[in-house]
């Protein structure tokens, strides 16, 4: 990038910290701008009258006169600021009147002077920035400014640094952005320009950690020319440290222990049902795993058939996982030994920790941890289950039904609510992991174990907040090249943010930074718990679209209408279907149907009819999906519909045409079975719902957009 004097803005802001202050004053904000070629208008400091009326002159335009002093940041609140100051004599007065008002505001303010600045105007107003996020770090912002600000907080962000095609998407992303695009005849402002600046701000606070704050408001817009009218930058007077994070290869390397292990030890094993210790005992033996099961217990010769060890170091061989089923107050001590042992990961089940406040127990455990490389899942969690290996640890009930879903949840609850929906529905599974207060092991570590693992094609994640959103962006950027991964972000409001801080310990994020981030990193943001079981269930079923193009063939209008929104609503292009398609489709429906799209071939029509314009909009390399809406008919039963589609679905596979084809079926409850007969088959399919088969749909193409899957 050109234009840029990284060495001129460090000293600006190395000398503002050594004077222990931590915001600049306009005029050395201009001075920073100025050295990453940020545009704002004329300006100057004038630290007398004289020099103000010279200022305003040499300018030749209308002016604002502003007071320029560290100890007042609120310049308006003081009186410190007049705009629309014309000529040398106003000028004149106008730095009096504020240096008189600031003296009255603060009588022991420094005053440097006043700034004096040419008058903006025009166009659209924006606001341009830089926030330091406590989750994702350093954030860039855009938004539209003057009133609109207050009144429809139209803003979006990204996580710094930023390309190019990014910092456009911050532009077009806007609720708003027609307006910056020539709505309703007014001139379309300088784009470009507007890419420039974020993108030259985004440099600015990559380059300077240490800025923690960095505002152009208002940034005037027109069709020629970008400007910003006032620049505010805070910084941080302490050194900014970046947090700790593992290689991938030492994350992969330990993460594969603990999913793979050899032998597991469980501390507090115990003969006495309705215990902790016995469940987990009883779910890895019944559950088959293979490995070595070595029972920890003080005083017990044999739990449940095997020798029991007094403590872990007494077990002869290696230990690869140790799972915790002992009261909060004893792990610290058990963690010990493991260390010592040379243990490298521990599941801790227990509660006790900083979900009850009790941050100090946590400390403790996380430096044990350190102080010996122990990964721990946990604490506060259910355990984890890991199909493959038939490992089942977690005192919860047993789940076996292999498939290539791995869910995670950082709640027992709705770690349950995960565990009957996979069971209700059949839904394969290659894991299911508590995460709980998230000591240590955390997303990104899970994340980084998922992409690598064969045995997992999705990943689906309840979570309430990020350790290091950073690390976690890193992770999911990677993974989302080839899987799709799943986020239900609990939080969402004010009121769930809170709930989720007292549940965890952990500070809820600002919701509409964490979904700008999230789609940013290439996830798909599911909206409630519902929405993301059914992504996770749906996607690997689905294959990836080739394009955008999308059918709808229906036997009901009304489905065909309530289908069409729901394409909207979830960001699908329904396919404008050129004459010869149309006519195509015409041979096979009543005159009294409809073609176009969507296609209703009407209610009343045999089986024939479905299975010839479903095999038509699989045949025609012009159709990238189909969404079929079925209406039960006693001529066309619901298991006939359903066999039918699954096998020219299935036949057009076999010639190599492999599309995303979903169903809604309306009918009695015959559908329900027909619906779960579609999706054993490779069809997405939900009874009594419009809404749901074309939201799964919606979410392939989201992931398959963020990949750069789709070739057209």
């Amino acid at each position: 990038m050109e234009g840029i004097d990284k060495a001129a803005a460090r000293t600006v802001l190395e000398k503002v910290r050594a004077e222990g202050r931590d915001s600049l004053t306009a005029p050395e904000g201009k001075s920073v701008a100025d050295a990453y070629g940020i545009p704002s208008p004329q300006e100057g400091l004038a630290t007398s009258a004289e020099e103000a009326a010279s200022l305003a002159e040499v300018i030749g335009k209308p002016v604002a006169c502003k007071i320029v002093s560290p100890d007042i940041l609120h310049k308006t609140d003081s009186g410190g600021v007049i705009v629309g100051v014309e000529g040398g004599a106003a000028a004149r007065e106008a730095y009096e009147t504020i240096v008189s008002n600031a003296r009255k505001y603060d009588s022991s303010a420094e005053i440097s002077g006043v700034q004096v600045q040419e008058m903006l105007g025009g166009g659209q107003e924006v606001i341009i920035g830089a926030t330091t996020d406590p989750t994702f770090g350093k954030v860039v912002a855009f938004g539209l400014g003057g009133v609109l600000v207050e009144v429809v907080n139209d803003a979006t962000f990204r996580l710094a640094p930023i390309d190019e095609p990014e910092a456009r998407s911050m532009i077009d992303s806007l609720q708003a952005s027609e307006v910056l695009h020539g709505a309703r005849g007014s001139d379309p402002v300088d784009v470009d320009g507007l890419v420039d600046t974020i993108l030259r701000v985004s440099r600015l606070v990559t380059d300077f950690p240490e800025i923690r704050e960095f505002d152009l408001n208002p940034v005037f817009a027109t069709k020629d020319a970008v400007s910003a009218a006032d620049i505010r930058i805070v910084v941080d007077p302490n050194e900014v440290a970046e947090p700790e994070r593992r290689s991938r290869e030492e994350i992969s390397r330990v993460m594969d222990r603990l999913m793979n292990p050899r032998s597991v030890a469980v501390i507090g094993a115990t003969e006495q049902e309705g215990k902790i210790g016995n469940s987990v005992m009883q779910n890895l033996i019944n559950g088959g795993y293979a490995g070595e099961i070595y029972p920890v217990h003080p005083k017990a010769g044999e739990v449940l058939g095997r020798t029991a060890y007094s403590s872990v170091s007494e077990v002869p061989g290696e230990v690869d996982v140790a799972v915790f089923a002992i009261p909060a107050n004893l792990v610290p001590g058990a963690l010990t030994e493991c260390g010592e042992k040379g243990v490298p990961a521990a599941v801790l089940i227990p509660s006790g920790f900083a979900e009850t406040g009790n941050t100090e127990l946590q400390d403790e455990i996380v430096s044990i941890g350190k102080r010996y490389g122990i990964r721990m899942l946990g604490p506060n969690i259910y355990g984890y289950y890991y199909t493959p290996q038939n490992l089942c640890a977690t005192f919860c009930t047993p789940y076996d039904v292999k498939g290539g879903v791995a869910l995670t949840s950082q709640s027992g609850g709705i770690g349950m609510a995960i565990l009957g929906y996979s069971r209700t529905t059949k839904m394969g599974v290659s894991a299911i992991v508590g995460l709980g207060n998230k000591s240590d092991v955390d997303e990104d570590d899970l994340l980084t174990f998922f992409e690598d693992d064969p045995n997992t094609e999705c990943v689906a994640m309840h979570l309430e907040d990020l350790k290091d959103g950073r690390a976690f962006v890193d992770a999911a950027r990677s993974i989302t090249k080839k899987k799709p991964v799943v986020v239900l972000k609990a939080g969402r409001t004010d009121m769930g943010a809170r709930a989720a801080s007292s549940h965890t310990g952990a500070l809820g994020g600002d919701d509409k930074v964490y979904d700008d981030i999230l789609r940013q990193s290439g996830v798909v943001r599911a909206p409630g718990l519902n929405e993301m079981l059914d992504y996770a269930r749906g996607l690997p079923k689905l294959p990836t679209p080739k394009g955008e193009n999308v059918v709808i063939i229906t036997g009901a209008g009304g489905s065909g209408v309530l289908l069409s929104d729901a394409c909207v609503e979830n960001g699908l292009s329904l396919m404008e279907i050129p004459q010869d398609l149309d006519e195509a489709f015409r041979q096979y429906i009543p005159p009294f149907g409809a073609a176009g799209n969507p296609v209703d071939i009407t209610g009343g029509e045999p089986p024939s009819t479905y299975e010839k314009t479903i095999r038509l909009a699989l045949e025609d390399d012009r159709i990238h999906s189909v969404i079929l809406g079925y209406w039960h008919t006693i001529v066309t039963p619901p298991m006939v519909f359903a066999e039918l589609t699954a096998r020219v679905v299935e036949e057009a596979r076999a010639k190599g045409i492999d599309k995303p084809v979903v169903a809604s079926l309306a009918g009695d409850t015959e559908v329900e079975k027909a619906s779960e007969y579609l999706f054993e088959h490779g069809v997405v399919a939900y009874p009594y719902t419009t809404e749901r088969p074309v939201a799964v749909l919606g979410a392939k193409y989201r992931w398959a957009r963020a990949a750069g899957a789709l070739r057209g």
